[in-house]
C-alpha cells in the first residue's frame, strides 16, 4: 500500500534438486510481487523504472534487490523477469487491475507477469485485505487524521481510546472474523492461480515483520533522535490486542501455505527484538516518524528491516533450490 500497513517467497523447482550447497547452472527464472512490504515503501531511493513503479511507492532497493545481490554474491544467479509490487496491493490485486494513488491510472493484474518458465514468485500480500490500516486508524485518533493513509477506522463512533475491546468482542471482533475469512479464501485463490500460470512454480509466502514488542513499555518512550512515540497514540492496552491480531495473520498466511505445498518465510519471530518500539534496533519505522523520503512511515521496514528481510529471502531460495 502506498502507506497502507498493512503483509511471499513463492518458490519451487520441477526440476531435479541441485546437490547441497550447489549452486543452479542457469539463472532462475523469477517474479517479485506484493504490496508495500515487497515494494519497500519509505526506503530510498523511490525507483524511477516507470511511473507505475514510482505511484507503486517501489523502492530501488527493496528486498528484492537486496535479496537478488545476496543471492548472486553466492553463485546463484536470478533472471528477474519482473517486480510487480504495489504499495496499496490486496490479494485479489493479483488477478485483478490495481488503481495507483493521485488518479494516476492503474496497474495490471500482478501475475500477468509470470510465465510457464517462473520459477520462483516472491512476494509479501495479505495485511491489505485484511484491513490493518483501518486497524490502525480504529486505535488511533492521530491517525485518522491522515488521509495519506488509505482507509478510515472499522467504527469511527467508536472512540481510539477503546479499540482494544472493540476487536475483542462484538462487531470488532465479526468484522475481524470476516477479514481474515477473505485473506484465507483470496490467498487460497492466488496459490491456484500461480500453480496454472506458472507449473514449474511452488508458492512460498513471507510473513510479516512483527510491530508491537512482548514488553509494551517500550513503546511508551521515542526513538532516539525522534519526538513521536513509535505507535504514536495508540493506547498501550490495546497492542497486544493488535500483536494478536498480526500473530493471527502470519498464522492464516501459514495455512494457506501449508494447503498448497508452498513454503512460508517467518519474519515475525526473526524480528522480535527489532519491532517499532525497539530504539535504535529497530527494524519498523515508526507510526508517524518520518522515512528518507519524507512520508511518515506507518509502521513499514525501514532499512534494518529491509535488510532483515532480504536476508531471511534469500536464505529460504537457497534451501528451495538446493532442495
Amino acid at each position: 500500500m502506498y502507506a497502507a500497513i498493512a503483509l511471499g517467497v513463492c518458490a519451487a523447482l520441477a526440476a531435479p534438486a541441485v546437490g547441497a550447497g550447489a549452486a543452479p547452472a542457469d539463472p532462475v527464472p523469477t517474479v517479485f510481487f506484493g504490496d508495500s512490504y515487497t515494494a519497500n515503501y519509505g526506503v530510498p531511493p523511490l525507483s524511477d523504472e516507470s511511473l507505475d513503479a514510482a505511484f507503486c511507492f517501489r523502492s530501488a532497493e527493496n528486498h528484492p534487490a537486496v535479496a537478488t545481490r545476496r543471492l548472486a554474491d553466492k553463485g546463484v544467479t536470478l533472471d528477474v523477469q519482473a517486480d510487480v509490487s504495489c504499495s496499496g496491493a490486496r490479494v485479489h490485486h493479483f488477478w485483478e487491475k490495481q488503481e495507483l494513488p493521485f488518479s494516476r491510472g492503474e496497474v495490471p493484474p500482478q501475475q500477468d507477469a509470470l510465465t510457464s518458465d517462473t520459477r520462483l514468485a516472491v512476494g509479501t500480500v495479505g495485511g491489505n485485505t485484511l484491513g490493518f490500516n483501518s486497524v490502525l486508524k480504529q486505535c488511533s485518533a492521530a491517525l485518522r487524521n491522515q488521509s495519506l493513509l488509505p482507509g478510515e477506522p472499522v467504527a469511527p463512533a467508536e472512540p481510539a481510546s477503546e479499540c482494544g475491546e472493540f476487536f475483542e468482542s462484538g462487531d470488532g471482533k465479526l468484522w475481524l472474523d470476516g477479514r481474515f475469512a477473505q485473506v484465507e479464501a483470496d490467498l487460497n485463490r492466488m496459490l491456484v492461480n500461480i500453480r496454472n500460470l506458472s507449473p514449474k512454480a511452488t508458492p512460498v509466502l513471507v510473513g510479516y515483520p512483527r510491530l508491537v514488542p512482548e514488553d509494551t513499555t517500550k513503546c511508551l518512550t521515542p526513538a532516539p533522535g525522534q519526538t513521536q512515540l513509535p505507535l504514536a497514540d495508540v493506547p498501550q492496552a490495546a497492542m497486544p490486542v493488535m500483536d494478536r491480531i498480526q500473530q493471527r495473520l502470519d498464522e492464516v498466511t501459514k495455512k494457506a501455505a501449508a494447503a498448497h505445498d508452498a513454503d512460508f518465510v517467518d519474519l515475525y519471530a526473526r524480528t522480535a527484538t527489532n519491532t517499532a518500539c525497539d530504539g535504535a534496533d529497530r527494524a519498523i519505522g515508526g507510526l508517524l516518524e518520518h522515512s528518507p523520503n519524507h512520508l511518515p512511515w506507518y509502521a513499514h521496514p525501514n532499512e534494518k528491516g529491509r535488510d532483515i528481510q532480504a536476508e531471511k529471502v534469500a536464505e529460504r531460495i537457497e534451501e528451495i533450490l538446493n532442495r
